[in-house]
């Protein structure tokens, strides 16, 4: 199933279907505890009041039974012997014993077939002995108060066999004969509740489940709408490879809202990222075509006429070639996202060094770091120190007189200063030195301008090191460029 709009229907549908029908079957369960224990407690009252009439010793012939409201009623002793059943009894089940024809009991008809011990027609009209709670009066029998005991069953009374609720209470007669109730409440309405109650559940949850699933299509398919719109955008820009195409954006504040900016912020990214691989695939053409030009002019001057080979200025522009390419290379790897390596460093001892090499340059360059302190950085060491050697080469570029590098601790990290008395950098120029071949018109000339590369590859250095590299005007009203780097601890 490859559609979100099935999948999301069909698992709205499973869940409410599995709620329903836990549900529906807490609401089944509830309903028939409540209805049978309905008719427990009608069928606890039944046999209470038989139990009530025993224990007065009223005649098991003329105990008063409700047969008229359909309680069925049997009387057993302690041996199991069925004493009096109420009438129209036929058959039982569910009491204990299926018996339905009265056994005279030698003990309890002594104790009840005489009336004249007090507990004929006017005792049994005295209800108090069923009213003490189960203690026994003198003279009278006493009726078990605690719970009576449930279960289901059967009977079938004139013919008629339906599902009953027995309650079974004890009495004792005051001959100390000891009967037990059973009487009987009919389940007839706990099953047509039951019934009507489940054909109900039956015939709404198809329809209801029909509706949720009908319902979630519908709110998905709208909802997703926007999302098809992005798709077709993005087939669209890539079959025409139109970066400048944007995916609409749905006027709501939803996810599908923040998919569709962050789709178009991704392609201004990709458009930006692209253009500016563009511009640098046509400046290094640019930049390489001439010293190959230049180079090739030479050597084929040289072929014709030895004489006329002008070697040094050959060397030069081999020089040039080769410190493009290494700085093309540099860029491609910076590009690839090459992790620099994390080798712990003394900046100070390298800023020394990369002095102490430079003995070429036309203006000697002052070095000031501090004896006390640690300017440990971690790192790699010869990106470092790519990035100290731009910095001075551009000061010297550019200074008439000066130039001076400086270290100092600050705020967790080691700042390195390179500082030149020249014109100084326009406070509107100052980040754009740092895109890829550009230079100021007053170093246009590629013989001292360089390419335009080097503070680009310093910046990207110090970013991927987690520092940053910064320009502002020198005291000495040249250009200060300062180097922050973390420390290494």
């Amino acid at each position: 199933m490859r559609s979100v709009r099935a999948r999301a229907a069909l698992g709205a549908t499973v869940v409410v279907a599995v709620a329903l029908v836990g549900a529906g079957l807490a609401v089944l369960l509830v309903l028939r505890a409540n209805l049978t224990d309905q008719a427990g407690l009608q069928a606890e009252v039944v046999a209470r009041e038989v139990a009530g009439q025993l224990a007065l010793d009223v005649p098991y012939d003329r105990l008063e039974m409700r047969e008229e409201e359909d309680h069925p009623v049997q009387v057993t002793d302690e041996d199991g012997r069925v004493v009096a059943v109420s009438k129209d009894l036929e058959a039982i089940s569910g009491t204990g014993t299926d018996q339905v024809t009265p056994a005279p009991s030698p003990a309890a008809g002594s104790s009840t077939g005489s009336g004249d011990d007090g507990t004929g027609d006017d005792g049994r009209g005295d209800d108090d002995g069923d009213d003490n709670g189960g203690h026994s009066i003198p003279g009278r029998g006493e009726v078990d108060s605690g719970d009576p005991d449930f279960s289901n069953g059967t009977a079938t009374v004139d013919g008629d066999t339906a599902d009953y609720r027995f309650a079974s209470v004890r009495a004792t007669t005051s001959a100390g004969v000891t009967l037990t109730v059973h009487a009987g409440a009919p389940l007839a309405a706990e099953q047509e509740a039951v019934g009507t109650v489940r054909g109900a559940m039956l015939i709404g949850l198809p329809v209801l489940l029909l509706v949720v699933a009908g319902v979630t299509w519908l709110v998905t398919r709208r909802a997703l709408r926007p999302v098809e719109g992005i798709r077709r955008e993005m087939a669209a820009i890539t079959a025409s490879e139109d970066l400048s195409r944007r995916v609409p954006e749905p006027g709501s504040r939803d996810e599908i809202a923040r998919l569709a900016r962050t789709t178009n912020e991704t392609l201004t990214a990709l458009e930006a990222s692209v253009d500016r691989q563009r511009r640098f695939v046509a400046d290094a053409s640019h930049e390489l075509r001439s010293p190959i030009a230049s180079l090739r002019t030479q050597l084929e001057v040289g072929a014709a006429h030895p004489e006329l080979l002008d070697v040094p200025g050959a060397v030069a522009d081999t020089v040039r070639l080769q410190a493009l390419a290494a700085d093309l290379l540099l860029l491609a790897r910076l590009d690839a996202g090459e992790r620099p390596g994390r080798t712990t460093l003394d900046l100070g001892a390298l800023v020394h060094e990369e002095v102490s090499q430079r003995t070429g340059d036309r203006i000697p360059v002052a070095v000031s770091v501090p004896d006390s302190g640690v300017f440990e950085v971690a790192g790699s060491r010869g990106q470092l120190a790519r990035v100290i050697g731009n910095l001075l080469d551009n000061a010297e570029r550019h200074a008439e007189r000066a130039v001076a590098v400086s270290l100092r601790a600050q705020r967790g990290g080691v700042v390195v200063a390179v500082t030149d008395d020249g014109a100084g950098v326009p406070p509107d120029e100052r980040e754009r030195i740092f895109e890829r071949f550009v230079r100021l018109d007053d170093a246009r000339t590629r013989d001292e301008g360089g390419a335009g590369l080097g503070l680009a590859i310093a910046r990207d250095v110090a970013a991927r090191h987690g520092g940053r590299l910064t320009v502002n005007g020198a005291p000495e009203g040249g250009a200060r460029f300062e180097l922050w780097l973390p420390s290494a601890g």
